[in-house]
């Protein structure tokens, strides 16, 4: 497949793609300044066809946030809440049942679980959130808690992170999902994300975790204070850690949501930046058998057309998603399984229904 590249200093770069050779930062930040988008996007297409066909991979999932209480103060986050501020909620288990039996369906796969740092509530609260489940719904994989995540039960239990990790795959973990990634340097985390774990920490959580034989996610929240040259840090980060442990089954840039749904344009990133990052994510991260486009974060049609852009997997049905769309995420809560497919073939690509762990379920 030959591409055709308007911008003739990209040359070099399409040249190391072809030839499977790792770009560089350099290469990464050559890839944000030219102005030849579709070129950029033809780049990552090929290197996404080589890994994956025309396959497209979609889950049918269910987000559960068990508490917003939270002790962090993270710049972007319109999520959490104080210990007894109105809104503030801590689901028992009894709570956790009825909202999960009241969004249940049987094509359930997978359990998305993130919340607050809730310091209000001990450790055993976290590992009792994963028992109910397992014990009402023992097929579906249980994907709990992020990086940081782990670091603050850390804290609170007074166990290693090694320890929290083994007893939470005892309780019935399955994997970690990407978040609380955010950006991987420091001088962003000091700003947006004080209270959480540390670069160093976050990427320690995911490594002692591929230690113990869980596959895991990786996130990239994009589109605030961050410089491009931190973007491409933080891919080179997972990329390294990835080098080592084969970890990490998808990389999920993810688009900053304003505070407000009626924020402006100015305020959120745009269709070009969305596709532009995604393109050379699936550039960047060459280890990686996955880049996921994110429909609840920039919406139903870009999805569709980052598939044109390197994208491998367009995520899945959520049921309801509270996190994005507690700071303006303007995409509705859910999504069917009929919607997912039709925006895969639509796009001239092959639905693949997943489990978590990139095995077919079914093709359509």
């Amino acid at each position: 497949m030959s591409t055709i590249l308007t911008d003739s200093k990209l040359q070099p770069i399409a040249e190391k793609v072809k030839a499977g050779e790792r770009l560089t930062i350099e290469d990464g930040l050559y890839l944000f300044e030219s102005p030849d988008l579709l070129g950029i996007g033809q780049l990552a297409n090929q290197v996404n066809q080589k890994k994956n066909g025309d396959n497209v991979y979609f889950i049918q999932n269910m987000y559960i946030n068990p508490t917003n209480v939270c002790e962090a103060n993270c710049g972007f986050c319109g999520f959490k809440r104080k210990p007894g501020q109105e809104g503030a909620y801590t689901m028992d288990g009894e709570a956790l049942l009825k909202y999960v039996e009241e969004r249940w369906n049987d094509n359930i796969r997978e359990f998305h679980i993130v919340g607050g740092h809730n310091h209000e509530v001990p450790f055993d609260y976290y590992l009792d959130t994963i028992r109910t489940l397992k014990k009402h719904y023992p097929k579906v994989t249980v994907k709990a808690y992020t990086g940081a995540e782990i670091e603050f039960f850390s804290r609170i239990s007074g166990l290693s992170m090694k320890e929290v990790l083994e007893e939470l795959i005892k309780a019935g973990l399955d994997t970690l999902p990407g978040g609380g990634a955010e950006i991987l340097t420091e001088r962003y985390r000091e700003k947006m994300s004080p209270d959480k774990a540390s670069t160093d920490q976050w990427l320690e959580a995911h490594e002692i975790a591929h230690g113990l034989g869980l596959k895991t996610h990786a996130t990239m929240l994009y589109g605030s204070i961050e410089t491009l040259e931190e973007r491409l840090i933080h891919m080179d980060r997972l990329r390294q850690l990835q080098d080592r442990t084969n970890g990490y089954m998808v990389f999920i840039p993810l688009a900053m949501q304003p505070r407000s749904i009626n924020a402006n344009l100015k305020r959120r990133t745009s269709a070009f930046d969305d596709m532009r990052t995604l393109a050379i994510s699936r550039l960047m991260l060459d280890n990686f058998d996955h880049v996921k486009a994110y429909w609840i974060n920039i919406g139903v049609q870009l999805t569709q057309m980052a598939l044109a852009f390197g994208s491998s997997d367009i995520h899945g049905t959520l049921i309801e998603e509270r996190i994005s769309h507690s700071v303006g995420a303007l995409t509705s809560q859910g999504i069917t399984r009929d919607e997912l497919i039709h925006l895969i073939k639509s796009a001239n690509k092959t639905p693949i229904e997943r489990d978590t762990f990139y095995n077919t379920v079914k093709t359509y």
